[in-house]
Formats: structure tokens, sequence, C-alpha cells
């Protein structure tokens, strides 16, 4: 876990092919009547025919439909932005086994685990821009997170993991402008499923998990879901280990067709001992220091006082009717709760600021935090169709409503130093002090309507408006205490056209807003005047995005293409010199997005994806930071996935898969002096289907490239995954 305070890194302010993927719902009919045609509309839901669902299970590696980009089950290509879906059997086919972050290996515009493996954690950047705490959701619903108040999901209890990419406001309200990820659970399905799953990795993590599915009454209108994992043991640094579990139990009432109610429950847990990746010095890891290169597998905490543990719970629900005149109200709503504590030392930087024989110190920072979380959302939507003239409307309405509070201690800094070479361990660390003590409260109520609008012979206009009011509030009894009170408006008109060979271009435009927690300088040349702070303002900006979605006829996949630019204005930026900030930044994403997903038979599957991101410091106090790219995103990534299952012969129901990923060069400091160079990986896949049972063996990072995934700065590096094989057998019924 990395430290922040504010919303930013600890370790931050320490530091000052073409290709696309299917789409266009197997369903959507055209009905002539006279000279008019008139699409028929669909309702798409989870626990329908595979591949024709919002929520369900994809159909092998292309998704038909998403609620995601608009709140109502649509096609993919009727989105005027980029979405990329990833579905259960391609979770299953590249072994992601513990953390949401490995799903997006794959995904253009994604820069997933920027700072190396981190257990208890998901990390991504959406178009260059971090949306670890402002991006992610839960089935439509977020889970905004501040500090060290972040929940995470097991992909395990996953259907889908969707990225949509560009500002999301005008659906979600305050949100990472560069998209966000939402993650859809398993739902219980009108047929009966019994799975189970039992694997081990090279590391000696192993893991075991049931997804049992079937109805409670004679007439099915009664159905549950009960999933259920526990992992646990070494991971890859020295002392390292982790053990984790979740239990998620799940009841749906459907007493006739138009009416649905599913109650949910979840219970989560992880307990740990650090991994000794993440804040390592640039030199030494990617450039070599007088003794070489730090160790991959290097621990620098001390074993018999290192934890970390969370327990979380979630209780909710889904509710859906459809009246007889044409319209269906739709609400859930979730309550979440989270107990976290951390407690460790972690190294950052060398003593006397340079590595010096013989023993290499390496200075550390003592750490300790405990959070307490409680969070509520629920979201109310109405939505029907109607004729108007010409043209032929699917209208959405709603409104939501999230409720974020986390009380948290944060105490650092007592520690002693540690060896780089030869670390020995138990050495009495010195006293942390308690520099945070605070509660912080955030409210956001959300007022939101769509129009998709239909005409002529092919075009499609999407409205979106929305209105947000964002309260939050700090109660800090060692830290800063203030209120603040935001309003914001939230728009996105797109335009597309859909021929009738399967080929949709579109253009869109969308602004955003993102509240920010903490507080500022409203004079920088007066940092200091405690008068002159102020709460932080929410960034704000705005998108254009155009792109093509192209899903042929001759194969069942999807192609997609896009350019975008965001500008993120309002950015919190470092006054220099100080440990004060001020909303003076901007910065600017622009770039080209292609993907592929396709199944071009009954064998054969194929993911391609590539991204080119242009980030750029366009404002800043610091002049000389004008014209800079900020750190960790690589301006170029690609990526191609291959699997092939064998029909028939000898060998019928083996399979092979075969992926390569490849991450640019990304900068290391703000300043734009040092480097991380690119690194080129390769995936590999083998499995045996037959009778039910499933045998695979996944090796990630075949030929065990060590590499340097990120820099947040000089100090504060991270080696990416070592090579690790996956062993897994599973059984259906």
């Amino acid at each position: 876990m990395k430290c922040r305070i504010r919303g930013a890194h600890l370790k931050t302010l320490l530091a000052s092919g073409v290709a696309l993927a299917p789409l266009m719902m197997s369903g959507i009919a055209l009905a002539q009547e006279g000279n008019a045609t008139q699409l028929e509309r669909i309702v798409v839901e989870g626990g329908n025919a595979a591949g024709a669902s919002a929520t369900g299970p994809v159909d092998g590696y292309v998704a038909k439909a998403t609620a995601t980009g608009s709140k109502t089950a649509m096609p993919l290509n009727e989105i005027p932005q980029s979405v990329s879906v990833v579905g259960r059997e391609e979770l299953d086919d590249r072994a992601v086994v513990n953390k949401v972050d490995e799903a997006l290996r794959y995904t253009p515009g994604v820069l997933s685990a920027p700072f190396g493996t981190d257990p208890d954690t998901d990390w991504f950047y959406i178009r260059g821009f971090d949306a670890a705490q402002t991006g992610l959701f839960l089935d439509g619903l977020p889970l905004f997170s501040f500090g060290f108040g972040n929940f995470q999901v097991d992909p395990f209890m996953l259907e889908r993991v969707e990225v949509l990419k560009g500002p999301a406001s005008v659906l979600y309200g305050g949100s990472n402008p560069g998209g966000i990820i939402n993650l859809i659970s398993k739902r219980p399905l009108d047929e009966p499923l019994y799975y189970t799953e039992v694997g081990i990795n090279s590391n000696g993590n192993a893991f075991t998990g049931f997804d049992v599915n079937d109805k409670l009454n004679d007439d099915g209108t009664v159905r549950y879901r009960l999933t259920g994992k526990v992992a646990g043991g070494d991971n890859y640094s020295d002392y390292s280990e982790d053990l984790r579990g979740f239990i998620l139990p799940q009841v749906t009432y459907a007493p006739d067709d138009a009416t649905s109610l599913t109650v949910f429950g979840l219970l989560q847990s992880l307990d740990q001992v650090h991994v000794g990746n993440g804040f390592l010095p640039y030199v030494g890891t990617v450039e070599d220091a007088p003794f070489g290169k730090i160790d991959r597998d290097a621990y620098y905490s001390e074993p018999d006082i290192d934890e970390g543990s969370y327990t979380q719970q979630m209780l909710g629900y889904e509710f859906k009717h459809d009246f007889d005149n044409g319209w269906t109200f739709t609400q859930n709503a979730r309550y979440a709760n989270l107990h976290k504590h951390e407690k460790y030392p972690y190294t950052y930087g060398y003593v006397g600021g340079a590595p010096t024989g013989p023993d290499y110190l390496l200075n550390r920072i003592g750490f300790e935090a405990t959070s307490k979380v409680d969070s509520f959302s629920i979201d109310n939507r109405t939505e029907t169709d109607f004729d108007l003239g010409a043209t032929t409307h699917t209208f959405l309405a709603g409104l939501d409503y999230k409720y974020y509070r986390l009380d948290h201690i944060q105490a650092c800094c007592g520690a002693t130093p540690i060896s780089a070479t030869n670390p020995v361990y138990g050495t009495p660390q010195g006293a942390n002090f308690v520099y945070l003590d605070q509660i912080v409260t955030q409210q956001q109520i959300g007022l939101y309507a769509q129009d998709q609008i239909r005409f002529g012979d092919g075009w499609l206009v999407t409205l979106n408006g929305r209105y947000d009011y964002v309260d939050t509030k700090s109660d800090a009894a060692i830290g800063t205490s203030y209120e603040s009170n935001d309003g914001a408006f939230s728009g996105r008109a797109g335009l597309a056209y859909e021929f009738d060979n399967g080929l949709t271009p579109y253009v869109s435009a969308a602004t955003f807003f993102n509240p920010l927690v903490g507080t500022g300088t409203s004079d920088p040349s007066d940092p200091t005047n405690p008068a002159k702070m102020v709460a932080l303002e929410p960034e704000e900006g705005y998108q254009y995005e155009a792109g093509v979605k192209y899903e042929p006829s001759f194969i069942d996949g999807l192609l997609t293409a896009s350019v975008f630019q965001i500008t993120k204005q309002n950015v919190s930026i470092a006054v220099p010199g100080f440990f004060v900030n001020s909303q003076l930044g901007e910065v600017r994403s622009r770039g080209v997005e292609l993907e592929g997903k396709i199944n071009l038979n009954t064998n054969w599957k194929i993911i391609s994806a590539f991204s080119y991101t242009d980030l750029e410091v366009t404002e800043d106090l610091n002049a000389s930071l004008i014209g800079n790219t900020p750190v960790l995103i690589p301006e170029t990534q690609a990526s191609l996935w291959l699997d092939y299952t064998v029909a028939n012969g000898t060998f019928e129901g083996v399979s092979l898969g075969a992926g390569v990923r490849y991450q640019g060069e990304s900068w290391a400091d703000a300043e734009n002096t040092k480097k991380v160079p690119a690194a080129t990986l390769v995936d590999a896949a083998i499995r045996y289907e037959k009778n039910d049972w499933t045998a695979s063996l996944n090796v990630a990072n075949l030929f065990d490239k060590e590499y340097v995934a990120g820099c947040q700065g000089l100090q504060t590096c991270g080696y990416g995954e070592s090579r690790t094989f996956t062993l897994k057998l599973s059984k259906k019924w």
C-alpha cells in the first residue's frame, strides 16, 4: 500500500496494430413498416443468454452490451466513448487470481500496477490519470476512497471488468477524468451452476474457490448464488506472506418477467506481511549502484512487526420493475464498512543521499495507520422509449447519493537504516508520532438525464446532463479542520452514424469534475499565511473524442479506434519550497487507442491493443516543469493475446495461449531528467478440458524479464513481477 496525505501519495510529497472488439447487440432487429425502419429496443440483463447481456457472462472474449457507458443496457457501439470489457472467460484464460489490476494488462489506455506488485491495493491509471481513488466502481456504485480507506475486490467474485475511457461525471458524478473501472459482480443465473477450483503459484501461494448457483423453489422464482474463496501463502519478496478470502451470498426473487430483486452480502478480509517493493531508489533498480542492482525479492521491512490487515463488509440490493406504461424503474444500493490497519517501516533513499559502502545503508521511515470507513450509495433511475416526430428516443433520468466517512489516524517516522546488500532484522525501531488524526466526510447528490435519439437512416445522438452538489468536511484533532460545499454541472454530447456494414463512426464532447479532499493556499506568493488557506476546489475540465467502432459481419468481433484530448484544470500542485499546495496546475492528455477482440471461430480467440498517450503539464507554479510529462505514464503501450483450442483429434480439449505486452519508456522524475526503460513481457498458457474437468498452467513473464514497472520519483521505484507459474484444477457440474 502506498502512503498518502490529502489524497496524494506520501512518496510523491516526499519526492516533491489496428485492434478492436466485438459488439452490436445480438438482438437488435430491424422491423420494416412500410417505408419506415424502426429499431426494436433490446432489453439485455444479467442472466440472459451469454453474449447478449450487459451484466452477465461474455461469449468468449467478445462482449455484446454494456451498462457502464450509459447506466442502461446498450450495445457497445452505441456509447459515444471508448469502452473495453474483460469477461470471465478471459479472466480465467489469463489466470487473473487475486488482483483486479492484473485483469487490465491487455486493455489499451490503462496502466495497471505501475508500482509493481502491491497485494492490498489495485492501482490503475486511465489515459494518464490516477483512477485508484475516484475511478473505481462496483456494479455502478462508487468504491470511492481517500488515504488508506480503500476497498478491494477479489476478481473471483466478478463476471466482468469494464473500462469507460474519458470523463464519466455526467453519469456518476465526481470521478477520475481519464475514465472509470466498473467491476460487475457475478449474479444469480437462470440455469444451475456448480463450480470449484484449487490452485497454487510458484511462490507457494495457494487458492481454492467455489461458485454455486441454483433455484430455491420449484418454479424458479427464487434463485441463489454462493461464491467464496480462500487464498494464502508466500509472496515473491522474502518474508512476505498473506492470507485472504471472501464469501458472497446472493438471492434473486423474480415473481414475473417484470420484477426482480437481488439481495447480496459480502465479507472479505486480508492479513499480510508486506512485499518489499515500491519504495526503492532509482540508483540500484533502474541504474546500477556501486554494488549492482537491488534484488527483486529483497525485503527491507521488519518481519516481526510488519503487519497489514483489513476486514470489509458490504450489504446491498438491486431492484427493477417494468411498468405497463412502458417505464422501467431501477434502484440499487449498497452499504460498506472497512477496518484497516498497517504497520511497517519502508525505505526512502540512501543514508547521505547516495549509496556508500561498505553497508550501503537505506533510510527507513516507520509508518502506522488505522482507517475505519462507512460508505453508503444509492442510485434511482427510470427509463422509457418514445417517438417524437421523426425521431425515436430512449430517455433515462435518475438521482443518486453517495456518503463516505473515513476515521483515520496516521503516524510516522521512527525507524532505523538497513543495509541494501546485507539486511539485518530485529534492530529496535524508534517511536512513531501521530501527524494526522482526522474524520473526513464527503456527501454527493446528483440529478442526471440522458436522451439517446435516433433519426434518419442510422443517425444516433446522445445527450447527457447532470448537476451535483458535494459537501466535504474535515474534523481533525491533529491536522486541518475545514468544510467545503461545491456544485457542478457536467455534460456530454455524442453523434454517431451506424452503417449497414457494421461500421459506426462517432464524435463526442464531455465535461467533468473531480472533488478533492484537503486544503491549499489561495495565494502562492504568501503560502505560510493561515488566513489564506482554503478548501481545495474540484478539479474540472473537458474531453473531445472521435472514433470508430466496427462489428464485422463475417466474424464475431469488435474493432475500435479512438483519438482524444483531455484537459484537466484546477490541478493541486506543490508550492515550491513549502509543504503547501495551490490549484494553479493544468495537465493535458491526448492520444490514440486501438483495440480488437475477436472470437475468430470456435477454436481461435484474439485480443490486440495499442495506445499512445501524450501527457503534458501545461500550467504549473514551477515554470521549468511546463511542457514536461508527468511521471509513471509510458507514451506507448501495446499487447497481443492469442488463444487456440484443439477441437478434435488426439489433442482434443487442449488449449494453448500466448501473449506479449509492451510498456514504453516513462519518466522517473518531474524534471524529466531520468527515464524508466521500456519492457517487453511474454505470457503463456496451456489448458486441458475433459468431462467438465479443466487443468491449466499459466506463466506470467515467461522469460523472467527483470524490469522496473515505474518510478514516482527517484526514491520510489518498483520492480515489475518476476516469472510466476500458476497451476489450477477446476470442475463444473
